[in-house]
């Protein structure tokens, strides 16, 4: 039986090592099986429910597509996790444009949202 260079016992060179990050993202939380029935009742209600129903009807659609082909629900999560993020960030565009600051160049929403954080 052969020893280690070291002797017997293992030194914190030869210890075992893991491939393993200390710090692993947590996931967003699974949405529920009614999310996207959910987000339409709520744009439906929304000021902006002419634009923004077709809108994501539309996002839908193509996600729904895009899932049918990769066989993952990513595309949808994603469609209403945006959709969410949007009608949050509703009162601060209201706000907004309430304030009568210049909006011709338009809203960006990750200006929105990052302020929101």
């Amino acid at each position: 039986m052969g020893s280690s260079a070291y002797g017997d016992s293992k030194t914190c060179l030869e210890a075992a090592m893991s491939a393993q990050s200390d710090h692993v993202p947590v996931p967003p939380a699974p949405l529920a099986p009614t999310a996207a029935a959910q987000v339409l009742t709520q744009l439906r209600v929304c000021p902006r429910a002419d634009v923004w129903v077709p809108a994501f009807e539309q996002d839908w659609a193509r996600a729904l597509e895009d899932s049918r082909h990769s066989y993952s629900l990513s595309p949808l999560h994603d469609v209403v996790r945006t959709w969410q993020a949007r009608l949050e960030a509703v009162p601060a565009v209201v706000e907004f444009l309430a304030s009568g600051r210049d909006d011709s160049d338009g809203f960006d929403l990750a200006v929105a949202l990052d302020s929101r954080r």
